[in-house]
């Protein structure tokens, strides 16, 4: 941003923004890997518990079994549950500062005000650069939890909001 320039325009209505549709694979896909593979573990356990006692299936069969008892469930589980974190997460920028509301059972709201603001980053994994997303990381002043992800955001916005947030902190500065 040019010294002097006036900071991207951002809707600062108290509205919250919800993630792109685009971004429901990303949660979804997080939340099956991280369901699915402690659950493969825990199917070639069974499998394997099973399996070696050789009465009524053969050793492989019985992981196989193991592998679908267990990690199909969790992962079917997971990829509910990733469409729900998708749809309770949502972003707003106020004149205060940054908010981000996740959850419906356990609902978490962060409010990160623009004075606590120290710096801002933008990661863009592949699959996030394939689906034009970005993840938004605020870091604050304080404890040891200083950071706020906000996670899958448009691209765009994510740049928006962080030229926006860093406008502020120039301001601050000066």
């Amino acid at each position: 941003m040019n010294p002097g320039s006036a900071p991207p325009a951002i809707d600062l209505r108290p509205d919250w923004h919800p993630l792109p549709a685009r971004a429901r694979a990303l949660f979804a896909l997080g939340t099956v890997l991280g369901f699915g593979l402690p659950g493969i573990g825990a199917g070639v356990a069974l499998g394997v518990i099973a399996g070696s006692r050789g009465e009524l299936l053969s050793f492989p069969a019985a992981i196989a079994g193991g592998i679908v008892v267990v990690a199909l469930p969790l992962a079917l589980f997971g990829l509910w549950l990733g469409f729900k974190r998708f749809r309770y997460t949502a972003w707003r920028l106020d004149a205060h500062g940054l908010a981000v509301r996740q959850g419906r059972l356990w609902q978490r709201e962060t409010r990160v005000p623009t004075t606590r603001v120290q710096h801002l980053d933008i990661k863009r994994g592949p699959l996030q650069r394939r689906r034009h997303l970005a993840t938004l990381v605020v870091h604050t002043a304080g404890t040891a939890h200083s950071a706020v992800a906000v996670p899958h955001l448009d691209a765009d916005d994510a740049e928006a909001l962080r030229d926006r947030l860093g406008a502020q902190i120039d301001h601050d500065d000066e």
